[in-house]
């Protein structure tokens, strides 16, 4: 967090200049670890109150939702560097399934089996089903699947590779979607 801190407040700072009627941050309840509810932190990406004018749906990679600072801290994955503080509370790991907004477990409790396996750990960072560019918008249920084999395949090796390859994502594909 440290580390990151000088990007963040240019970050802030370059949402503030560009978008100053809305917060920094974006915040939105999410389900974590055995079901627990929590609050995730986020730079905000889109305009103010865009959920409240469409309701809760998945964002794509062409939203007119988005800010063009938004679009640009998406593409990099910057406007998730806020989960940081998610992870020092505790909520969150470095690596494990994507939390998922409450509206959409719900949802997916019901059409996909096993889903709620996905919550037998804390929710991560970065995750197996990132890696395998299943990321934004992508089938859900496919999703859950790598989710679930995380789960029961976890160990310290398997965490580091993926945090190796999410690197290696992050620095040479810059593709969030």
């Amino acid at each position: 967090l440290i580390i990151a801190s000088p990007v963040m407040l240019v970050i802030a700072i370059l949402i503030k200049l560009t978008s100053p009627q809305g917060p920094v941050f974006f915040r939105q309840p999410r389900v974590g670890l055995h079901d627990k509810r929590f609050t995730v932190y986020k730079f905000r990406s889109m305009i103010p109150d865009a959920e409240a004018q469409t309701g809760p749906v998945v964002a794509r990679p062409d939203d007119d939702r988005c800010t063009p600072v938004g679009r640009v801290l998406r593409r990099l994955s910057l406007d998730e560097l806020p989960q940081l503080i998610n992870i020092l509370k505790g909520d969150m790991s470095l690596v494990g399934p994507r939390p998922m907004p409450i509206f959409l477990v719900e949802r997916f409790t019901e059409e996909i089996p096993r889903y709620l396996e996905r919550h037998q750990v804390r929710p991560g960072l970065t995750g197996w089903a990132q890696v395998n560019d299943l990321r934004g918008g992508e089938a859900f249920a496919d999703r859950a699947m790598y989710d679930i084999y995380y789960v029961e395949n976890w160990s310290l090796a398997f965490d580091l590779k993926i945090l190796i390859l999410t690197a290696a994502r992050v620095f040479f594909q810059r593709r969030a979607y």
